[in-house]
């Protein structure tokens, strides 16, 4: 196995429930806004809400609802409640479901914006009524409380570097490649562009750029067929993909264009179908972020909150957003994810198993990579 790739992950792996990390963006270091909620102090039986923007990611059905509900439950000896609710990438359906939090009179919530500009206003209204809001992956705008997410530019620098390093000697300023990137309501989205364009521009001819309205591989299949129609099927040396279910659009448009073999193409968030398309080779690498770290800071921030203590053990950094300044934060560390150590990131954190990855199709493919 690559050695610098295993200490990355080991080093991911050992900081699991590290919290002490740095700071990304314009990050001010005094203030302390982790007591600004108006809910009084509470027990152990509190309720919490809980929206998640979308199910076309498998990452949020699959990991963070059930890790942040197991969390809670263990921080409130069994006795705290999860209110629940999935927007479907729907702005509008996700406003209502604060509406509905707020009626439900939740003692905090925890929000994965859509839009992070379109929850703005629901989260001052869950504020005036004195329910504290943690951003969750995304950074919410609004008086929000705490967030947890992602080094966010830092994911961008791997794939973009891991793109560079997968095309070897063909990275010249003349190698055309696409660049797929993510939801324009996503802020994530433009920081990973960000810092994929810090490795990427001047090192490559960025043919062909796309920025989308939704996270959807459909989108990404038709932009891919677009790209290929445009530069020609052969002068396409790599593809950045910010995700990896527009990865899988991506690569099914190479292969219906006859293209072969598949040139590297990134993603992002380790997904089963990602994972399994790195170990056959179609897929060049993602990105692992930990979720269960993740889940856990989110479901501690919440519980403290709402039992109206201050989140100073948990939250040791602060980012401002465009609306709110000084924001507790933990910014959780990322790893790029090849065929050389899906065994020391996603099967060691208990995300798959061999067996979930190595069906009978993907067998022989398992077998070559060492996991069996």
């Amino acid at each position: 196995m690559n050695t610098r790739m295993r200490r990355a992950a080991v080093a991911v792996a050992a900081g699991a429930m590290a919290v002490s990390l740095a700071a990304c963006g314009s990050a001010d270091e005094s203030g302390d806004k982790s007591d600004s909620s108006k809910s009084p102090a509470k027990g152990d039986d509190i309720k919490v809400g809980l929206l998640l923007p979308e199910n076309q990611t498998a990452r949020y059905e699959k990991f963070d609802k059930p890790l942040i509900e197991k969390k809670v439950k263990e921080l409130t000896n069994n006795k705290g409640e999860i209110v629940y609710a999935n927007a479907k990438q729907d702005a509008t359906t996700q406003a209502q479901q604060v509406d509905t939090m707020i009626t439900n009179k939740v003692d905090v919530l925890i929000v994965d914006a859509v839009d992070s500009k379109a929850i703005a206003n629901g989260v001052k209204k869950a504020k005036e009524a004195g329910i504290p809001v943690v951003a969750y992956d995304r950074l919410a705008e609004g008086p929000i409380d705490s967030y947890v997410s992602f080094d966010n530019e830092e994911v961008g620098r791997v794939q973009g570097k891991a793109l560079l390093e997968a095309l070897g000697d063909k990275a010249k300023p003349s190698a055309k490649i696409v660049m797929m990137n993510g939801a324009v309501t996503d802020p994530n989205a433009a920081l990973f562009k960000k810092g994929a364009l810090s490795q990427l521009d001047g090192k490559v001819d960025i043919a062909k750029s796309y920025d989308t309205k939704e996270w959807k591989p459909e989108n990404a299949n038709a932009n891919m067929e677009g790209a290929i129609s445009a530069i020609g099927k052969t002068k396409i040396v790599g593809v950045y993909s910010a995700n990896d279910g527009m990865a899988g659009g991506i690569i099914t448009a190479l292969k219906a264009a006859g293209v072969s073999p598949i040139p590297p193409v990134t993603g992002q968030d380790a997904e089963l179908a990602g994972v399994q398309r790195i170990v056959s080779g179609e897929q060049f690498m993602s990105v692992y972020k930990s979720y269960p770290q993740e889940a856990d800071i989110a479901a501690q921030m919440a519980v403290a909150l709402a039992k109206g203590e201050k989140l100073d053990s948990i939250a040791k950094t602060k980012v401002d957003s465009p609306t709110t300044k000084a924001v507790p934060s933990v910014l959780v560390p990322v790893v790029s994810l090849t065929k050389d150590n899906i065994n020391d990131t996603v099967i060691k954190e208990a995300i798959y198993t061999v067996d979930e990855i190595c069906t009978t199709k993907f067998k022989a493919d398992c077998a070559k990579v060492g996991l069996n």
